[in-house]
């Protein structure tokens, strides 16, 4: 599945470890505040773009072609299997770089974050 993801999907692109990630942030000097798993929201995204590319698919292939239309649509239903099966994982991830003085500007909770509209 990599080798087709790679040539033909999303070439050069890297799918990281939550672990990884946040390591990676950490030391650029990021601080993580909050890690959200969208999984299970992924993979029902994924099936709702199936079904509009395969109701619309005369245009799609219009805008394309006919080996691309099929590349995604196999992509995009086999990674919502891999999502629902929970063999894959997409997260959001919230980090701040602090302020001179420790600070960052955000409320202290999270939940402050989307009724003050901060962030």
């Amino acid at each position: 599945m990599d080798d087709f993801i790679d040539a033909y999907v999303f070439p050069d692109g890297e799918l990281a470890p939550l672990g990884r990630t946040l390591s990676i942030l950490e030391e650029a000097g990021f601080e993580a505040r909050d890690v959200e798993s969208l999984r299970e929201h992924y993979a029902l995204t994924l099936r709702a773009w199936v079904a509009n590319l395969e109701s619309d698919r005369e245009r799609a292939v219009r805008h394309s072609s006919p080996g691309r239309a099929r590349i995604w649509r196999l992509y995009m239903a086999a990674s919502a299997v891999s999502f629902e099966r929970n063999r894959i994982g997409v997260n959001q991830i919230l980090a701040v770089r602090c302020r001179d003085g420790g600070g960052s500007g955000l409320p202290l909770r999270a939940r402050a974050w989307t009724e003050t509209g901060a962030g």
